[in-house]
């Protein structure tokens, strides 16, 4: 049998942050919406393997591809999307699974300067004054753990260009 898109574990953490179905309405009904889990399910199928929203397979039972369409549309001008993102990064955050050698910071993200000076002196072994780290952290989006994290990869990039071109 086939591993499922979306595990009991990920499932616990993203529900209870998805809006429920709109309600039926009390004449003419129609239909019974499908649940947010195969909805979400239909919507991590298209994304994953690139088809088209009007080919998703019936048997899959995610409902039509424009019903998952829509919940994706609906999701996204709720903000939904965004707080996923950021439990789930808070999530991997907690259980060290995220891969910070392969981090890039460019400056159409982060206010480059500002967050670039923070991360040399706290490299450099100064201590920042905490309204400015605040500040920065505010201004960039980014939490005190980004901040370790970039200031741990500076000093491993540092260390090694030592290494490699000793003055």
């Amino acid at each position: 049998m086939a591993k499922p898109i979306l595990d009991d574990e990920l499932w616990a953490l993203i529900e209870p942050h998805l809006p429920p179905p709109k309600p039926r309405r009390f004449r003419y009904h129609g239909r019974k919406p499908i649940d947010n889990r195969r909805a979400l399910t239909g919507i991590l199928f298209v994304l994953i393997t690139g088809i088209p929203w009007e080919k998703l397979p019936k048997e899959m039972g995610c409902g039509s591809g424009m019903t998952c369409w829509r919940r994706l549309r609906d999701w996204a001008q709720a903000g939904v999307w965004t707080k996923i993102h950021h439990i789930l990064l808070a999530h991997l955050r907690g259980a060290d699974k995220i891969d910070w050698s392969r981090a890039v910071i460019d400056s159409a993200s982060v206010r480059a300067d500002d967050f670039r000076n923070l991360v040399r002196a706290i490299a450099q072994g100064k201590e920042p004054d905490a309204d400015r780290v605040e500040r920065v952290l505010s201004d960039t989006g980014k939490s005190l753990d980004d901040l370790r994290a970039v200031v741990k990869l500076y000093k491993r990039r540092f260390t090694m260009k030592t290494q490699v071109n000793p003055l």
